[in-house]
């Protein structure tokens, strides 16, 4: 049996998928239409900014971003002040914004699934690896800082 785990980029990838394939396939009530689906493009461009500001800060802090890896480093600047997991909300700000163009309401499937899969399968596995590891600190960054917005 394999060792390996799905990491959360791929889920990212399937679910943009998902959203992609309904949204050409079953293409229920179209929700938002032009011009006002182009509000998609700002999420998008938002999410792509977030995910690049966290990763640069995992980068300077030298801790990890696989989130079945310890990390090193509580990174508590930049994007992490508004955020506990602004890597998770770049993702799900680039399925919303996607869902957004689109304009069916089935290619909210994607993004809806995405925030309940990352929710149970990984955030809240890595808060308690967090609070296991940095103790009081994370406790307190916790308390001061919401889990996604």
């Amino acid at each position: 049996m394999s060792n390996r785990r799905i990491m959360p980029p791929t889920y990212f990838l399937m679910y943009l998928l998902l959203s992609l394939i309904l949204h050409f396939t079953i293409p229920v009530m179209m929700f938002i239409t032009f011009p006002f689906n182009l509000i998609g493009i700002v999420l998008l461009i938002i999410g792509i900014g977030i995910n690049i500001w966290a990763d640069q800060l995992f980068k300077k802090y030298e801790t990890t971003v696989n989130p079945f890896e310890e990390s090193n480093s509580l990174t508590k600047e930049g994007p992490f002040v508004y955020s506990r997991n602004p890597m998770y909300l770049g993702f799900l700000s680039m399925l919303v914004g996607v869902s957004l163009l689109l304009g069916s309401l089935t290619s909210l499937l994607g993004p809806i699934l995405f925030f309940i899969v990352i929710n149970t399968v990984f955030i809240r596995y890595e808060e308690q690896d967090l609070e296991k590891t940095f103790g009081e600190e994370y406790m307190k960054y916790k308390q001061r800082v919401r889990r996604w917005v």
